[in-house]
């Protein structure tokens, strides 16, 4: 079976998975990391080397205060709880977002993560948190103005290598759940040749084998990246 070397999720349907049962939004997002261990798992024993998770966009920040505070605090204590998970597989995470606007403790727990699995070997788990691709272009652009280039000199390469996934591989399979069909403003650049699988199943339902399901539907895809 063909491996996609770097999977993204857009984790989608925390809250419609809480009201079904008639639970407030943040039970949703509590049952939604339990779905991120697993995943994390899964991923590390397909041998997928790369994996973005969507957590939080640069436009969440327009849902209520209150929402916004306890998907904080939850981010703080589950980043925490991830370290044990991460060294035992040898996983080494990276922050994947803009830094600005991000309250201190929680930048300071991210970047800590990242500082104490920086040398593990094995697959990288990328968390978008205060990402916005739109914001990520925008900067990267900047950068090449910043750096001098000429005209001539801003190439593809040049903008790849400041964007916040510089070294990192394009996306191979962006994955959906909850059945909406939108992009959302993720990984726009990078997601420019993956497949797309979308499926209605709501992120806190979506564990190992819904993955290794969508894995097994990229393997029968033929990829002709513009070719014949």
């Amino acid at each position: 079976m063909s491996i996609p070397r770097h999977v993204a999720l857009i984790m989608d349907g925390n809250g419609r998975w809480a009201a079904q049962r008639g639970w407030p939004r943040i039970k949703g997002h509590k049952a939604g990391v339990a779905a991120v261990q697993d995943i994390l798992e899964t991923a590390s024993d397909l041998g997928i080397e790369h994996l973005t998770l969507y957590a939080f966009s640069t436009e969440n920040w327009k849902r209520p205060g209150l929402e916004v505070a306890m998907l904080m605090a939850l981010l703080r204590m589950h980043l925490r709880m991830f370290l044990p998970k991460l060294k035992e597989r040898r996983i080494r995470f990276h922050h994947l977002g803009a830094a600005e606007g991000l309250p201190a403790g929680i930048l300071r727990d991210l970047k800590g993560l990242e500082s104490q699995t920086a040398a593990h070997e094995g697959m990288v788990f990328h968390l978008a948190f205060n990402y916005g691709s739109r914001l990520e272009l925008v900067q990267a652009a900047r950068r090449c103005v910043e750096d001098r280039l000429s005209a001539v000199e801003i190439t593809e390469q040049a903008l790849a290598d400041r964007l916040w996934t510089a070294g990192v591989p394009d996306v191979d399979m962006l994955i959906r759940t909850s059945g909406e069909q939108r992009i959302s403003n993720f990984l726009l650049w990078q997601s420019a040749y993956a497949e797309f699988f979308v499926t209605d199943c709501l992120w806190p339902d979506f564990r190992g084998p819904q993955l290794r399901a969508a894995v097994a539907a990229f393997s029968q895809r033929d990829r002709r990246f513009g070719g014949i």
